[in-house]
């Protein structure tokens, strides 16, 4: 009882991880229809840039965050102004053939700036873990359930409680009534992706204080999305929470079957929700009126 504690436990704090990414998949897609392939590359670059401000700082958190934050801001107005604009109007396919592109770019630059050698995060010490359930907890861990809990929340008041929020929803909906009601789909599309840059750079700083910093992070953005396909790639909070049910999935297969089988049990899981709702198990079904 104790080992499937162990790994029920574990499953979601990776869980956690995969949903935060996995909603950045999500917002992106809900207001543009752009599947973001660079998301774990985006995840990588800020994380590394958060690891270049502490060896700068002394490790000091409140800059490295801050850092985290403005290089989010800047990286997802550099990718949207200059990458996803000009492919504006263009079929879908192509711009998700841009994204995959954006991946092997920020995944070379980083190797090119930064090395290929994994590298701890500065400023991280092993400190005393916290016992939950008979499973060992780092605090850096409990922090991650905290920022997941927390960015859900937000997410979710900011999408049915403010003005932006809701002509994002509009948006998603139908850009172009959109458009004939005075928005700026543009400003619409920029705000979505700094959201998500900054649920990757949280996800991508949590885990570099957990694990490493390394050109392996991002695997994490792959991982996930199964996540967003298993909630719906429409819902924001229904990918948060595929991400712990993959999370589990994962660990579970992982656990009693082999290691080399936690891929196969994420995929095989959103291959028997597709069968059974094609467009997620929290997403809305598309109908057009002809």
């Amino acid at each position: 009882m104790n080992y499937f504690n162990s790994l029920v436990v574990s499953g979601l704090v990776v869980g956690t991880l995969y949903g935060l990414v996995a909603m950045g998949f999500a917002i992106i897609y809900k207001v543009s229809r752009v599947l973001n392939f660079a998301q774990g590359e985006v995840m990588m670059l800020i994380a590394f840039i958060g690891y270049s401000v502490a060896l700068r700082t002394d490790g000091s958190q409140p800059m490295v965050i801050l850092g985290v934050m403005l290089s989010s801001v800047v990286i997802a107005a550099i990718i949207e102004r200059l990458i996803i604009r000009p492919m504006l109007g263009q079929p879908i396919f192509s711009i998700v053939m841009m994204t995959i592109a954006l991946s092997v770019l920020l995944k070379s630059l980083i190797s090119l700036i930064w090395g290929s050698d994994p590298m701890r995060m500065p400023g991280v010490t092993s400190v005393a873990t916290l016992e939950f359930m008979g499973v060992m907890l780092q605090p850096a861990q409990l922090v991650l359930i905290a920022v997941y809990l927390l960015a859900c929340f937000s997410i979710w008041a900011f999408l049915r409680f403010t003005l932006m929020g809701i002509a994002m929803r509009a948006c998603a909906t139908d850009p172009t009534v959109t458009m004939l009601m005075g928005l700026s789909i543009r400003h619409l599309y920029r705000l979505g992706w700094v959201i998500s840059a900054m649920l990757a750079g949280l996800s991508g700083l949590i885990f570099a204080n957990i694990y490493h910093v390394g050109l392996d992070m991002g695997h994490v953005g792959i991982a996930a999305f199964p996540a967003a396909i298993f909630g719906g790639l429409d819902s924001v909070l229904g990918s948060a929470i595929g991400g712990l049910v993959i999370g589990v999935a994962e660990n579970l297969a992982g656990g009693y079957i082999g290691s080399g089988y936690k891929e196969v049990a994420s995929f095989g899981i959103i291959l028997l929700v597709l069968m059974i709702r094609p467009h997620g198990l929290f997403g809305e079904k598309d109908i057009e009126r002809v």
